[in-house]
């Protein structure tokens, strides 16, 4: 099934993100993770992508390809191009039809010191003008709800995210942020765009210390003072942070789904006590 025909039924989506582990011999573990997420019936599971390899050598193909066919839950494959040119891309976009998958999030790609950059696809939006061009995929797109790190200012980011759509992107997924306030503002700022495909709000629950310190050093979401209040209270103290960052998540949650947004996606960071807490704190407002 493609992503794009659950909101066209007006169906509020549930979804959740994955990673593939580093080593082979952590494939195991991701597999009793499914186990747990699939319990919980999302609507699908993205599967993020590492640069570097072959279409015969992703993990993360193969675990769409475990989600679909083994779990009957419906996979994004995260794609990205920045350090592929148009062939190796046919080979991923070929690997993935083989395996009946439909959904692709086409993004560029972070840049990787150690691995060399092609010339075929500088932006996302490239990607998606070919993927679109040469495939019958469903092509979602990533968004900034406080704009991308390497844009100018709000105003360019925008024009950015107005080419993806402009390319035949169906569906947005936004970088994680922790005050719903910025998200209303970038849904009112594509709306002035015009930009009218879905745009689905990407929430992380924050649960302990060391997440926190990698978020601050990765991302570009900023921390309201009400969620600097929790971490301070509770940074030394690993059960109350993981309780208290759990109900923070919900709260930005069910505000988010009472104001009527197209969906939740939630990065579990492979945690599926995290999955379960969520489902079971918004079971009937979804």
């Amino acid at each position: 099934m493609k992503i794009s025909e659950l909101y066209k039924n007006k169906k509020r989506s549930l979804s959740f993100e994955i990673f593939p582990p580093k080593k082979d011999t952590e494939l195991s573990s991701i597999d009793e993770t499914l186990k747990v997420l699939c319990e919980l019936d999302p609507d699908f599971i993205s599967v993020t992508f590492g640069a570097g390899g072959s279409s015969s050598s992703n993990r993360t193909i193969e675990i769409a390809k475990n989600i679909k066919h083994n779990y009957g839950i419906e996979p994004v494959v995260h794609l990205t191009s920045l350090h592929y040119d148009k062939s190796e891309i046919d080979e991923f976009a070929k690997a993935m039809k083989e395996a009946e998958i439909e959904n692709i999030l086409a993004l560029r790609g972070d840049r990787n010191p150690t691995i060399a950059e092609k010339d075929d696809f500088h932006h996302a939006s490239d990607l998606i003008e070919y993927l679109k061009s040469k495939y019958d995929f469903c092509v979602l797109g990533a968004c900034y709800p406080e704009c991308h790190p390497e844009s100018e200012n709000k105003v360019s980011d925008m024009k950015g995210l107005k080419a993806k759509v402009d390319a035949g992107a169906e569906v947005l997924v936004s970088q994680l942020f922790f005050e719903n306030q910025k998200f209303y503002d970038f849904q009112e700022r594509c709306r002035i765009a015009g930009i009218d495909v879905p745009v689905i709000p990407g929430i992380m629950p924050v649960i302990n210390a060391n997440q926190i310190k990698r978020m601050i050093s990765l991302c570009n979401a900023s921390f309201p003072e009400r969620f600097c209040r929790i971490i301070r209270r509770y940074e030394n103290n690993s059960e109350a942070l993981f309780d208290a960052g759990m109900s923070y998540c919900l709260s930005q949650i069910i505000d988010l789904i009472a104001d009527g947004i197209p969906g939740i996606h939630l990065y579990t960071m492979n945690n599926p006590k995290v999955a379960r807490r969520i489902c079971d704190g918004i079971r009937n407002l979804v």
